[in-house]
């Protein structure tokens, strides 16, 4: 699987809880844009609407190519899940109040373009500083060890 990007912003602001890895239904200048790299997942989020899960605020890049017949960078995207998983996700949205956080965008074995999303809640700012602090200390031990080595 190759992944084409990352919304590590989620994983700074939500404590990620399960993931999926979902279809996604996209026009070709869409799947030709991400093949260059071309699109960013950052403040994008998944929604229940009706009987169906749709993608809101991804960012995906006109490629050039295309013209007249190109798309709109942040339109709603539909996602393609089995009906028995969106029922399970729906329940666990409204229950529990988590929400759904696209984190990578790839190509699986067949070429075909998926999404992971995570089944996200959201920390509090006393817990993002925590995760700071033990990024930091973790990057001070690890300098403190290569110079040690020398």
């Amino acid at each position: 699987m190759k992944v084409v990007a990352v919304n590590k912003p989620a994983y700074f602001n939500y404590e990620i809880l399960e993931t999926i890895e979902a279809g996604i239904a996209l026009l070709g200048s869409e799947v030709k844009s991400i093949r260059e790299g071309r699109v960013s997942l950052k403040d994008s989020f998944a929604d229940v609407k009706g009987s169906e899960i749709l993608l809101f605020h991804l960012h995906i890049s006109p490629y050039e190519a295309a013209n007249v017949f190109n798309h709109e960078p942040l339109r709603n995207r539909k996602l393609l899940l089995h009906r028995r998983e969106i029922r399970r996700l729906t329940g666990k949205i409204k229950e529990r109040g988590l929400t759904l956080i696209p984190t990578k965008i790839l190509f699986n074995d067949k070429g075909l373009i998926k999404i992971e999303l995570g089944l996200a809640k959201g920390k509090k700012l006393y817990e993002k500083r925590e995760a700071i602090r033990e990024r930091e200390q973790a990057r001070e031990a690890r300098a403190a060890l290569k110079h040690g080595r020398r």
